[in-house]
């Protein structure tokens, strides 16, 4: 099906250089980064040599200056191979945002250049033991000394949490306000805690963090004092709706999976592809995914105008990512005993889909959004 997103033929060019990039450098080695639950340092600077990170970066601050759709490209290319392990797109599209749009001039020179380039590593800093979508509970603390912050808390659940140089930490004040630090690799008090041990996303490193009387300069203070809730709100529809582009792309690579095993394989002297139930099943999954996307596809058009898709992006992130964690469970189904096999792409994209419905929003907490957006 055609897509109504409006890629050129430099971003067809983009695609297929992001494409090799994936298939090369991120494909053959995910097994191998699954057992060691990390990614390494080495293939950030390779993304980076490549222009694959930030590459909607104004070229003053290390980025291409490129459109949104180049970062959808990535996003698509990194899902395609079943990538979850290497986060490019929390690094590009969650992240480096809160910078490019809240820091000031002297510290987009100072951070962003380096992200580009892969040298430096991003995380955001939200969740807490006792905080997750309700940020209004944090409890990480930021006493105001003057010319400097000092920072005491834990944070938990941190993807790229031990890969990280470079970490925006949400702090809360004495007048209950929140605000946006950023904490860097080196300082004193700043600890990584153990390298969480997950169901799935194996090849994530997802962390604690503990802030143990940090003292982090005011020139790490991203945009105005107390304006952190404001900001982090602001940036959460894109963040939603990223992770939409990724649960499409890995329906679609979980049925394709799918397609070709059951054409293939044999029961009861017939392929499985050809009973009805497996046609009636594929057919109906297919009709969902295309409709999936070209209603994110829409979404994301929308944004790029700058419109407001709070809502929209809510709708997109609840409905794809529900929708890939049963399509994953339905076509796991078609493998049989197989599926249950790790050796076996499916049952990894089974695994890795569960936290979908639970990270940058709830499923419960993004129709709550639409909710309101009615009146309700």
């Amino acid at each position: 099906m055609e897509r109504i997103l409006p890629f050129t033929e430099e971003h067809h060019q983009f695609r297929e250089m992001a494409r090799k990039f994936f298939e090369t450098e991120v494909k053959p080695h995910h097994e191998e980064w699954e057992k060691n639950h990390i990614v390494p340092k080495e293939v950030w600077r390779k993304a980076g040599e490549n222009g694959l990170l930030c590459p909607d970066v104004p070229t003053e601050y290390g980025g291409s200056g490129a459109d949104f759709l180049y970062n959808i490209i990535i996003i698509e290319e990194s899902s395609r191979v079943g990538n979850s392990g290497f986060f490019i797109s929390l690094h590009n599209d969650v992240i480096a945002p809160y910078i490019s749009t809240y820091a000031s001039d002297e510290q987009k020179k100072r951070w962003l250049p380096k992200c580009a380039s892969g040298e430096s590593i991003l995380a955001v800093a939200m969740t807490e033991p006792g905080a997750g979508s309700d940020l209004k509970s944090l409890r990480t603390s930021a006493i105001d000394k003057g010319d400097h912050f000092v920072v005491n808390g834990q944070k938990t659940f941190i993807s790229n949490g031990q890969l990280a140089d470079l970490i925006i930490t949400a702090v809360k004040h004495d007048n209950g306000t929140i605000s946006l630090v950023m904490i860097e690799e080196g300082m004193k008090g700043f600890e990584r805690g153990r390298n969480l041990d997950k169901i799935g996303l194996k090849a994530q490193d997802t962390s604690e963090l503990y802030f143990n009387d940090v003292i982090v300069p005011k020139t790490n203070l991203i945009g105005k004092q107390g304006q952190g809730f404001r900001y982090l709100m602001q940036k959460l529809a894109q963040e939603r709706l990223v992770l939409s582009v990724a649960a499409v792309e890995a329906t679609r690579l979980v049925q394709t999976l799918t397609l070709q095993y059951i054409k293939e394989r044999k029961a009861f002297g017939q392929k499985i592809g050809s009973f009805q139930n497996t046609k009636f099943k594929m057919a109906e999954m297919a009709t969902e995914l295309e409709m999936a996307q070209v209603f994110c596809d829409k979404v994301v058009m929308e944004h790029m105008k700058g419109e407001n898709t709070t809502a929209e992006a809510s709708m997109c992130k609840w409905y794809t990512t529900e929708m890939q964690k049963r399509h994953t469970d339905e076509c796991l189904q078609f493998f049989g005993g197989y599926g249950y096999m790790m050796e076996y792409p499916i049952a990894r994209a089974y695994l890795d889909a569960r936290i979908q419905t639970i990270y940058a929003g709830t499923t419960e907490i993004m129709k709550e959004i639409i909710g309101r957006s009615l009146g309700l």
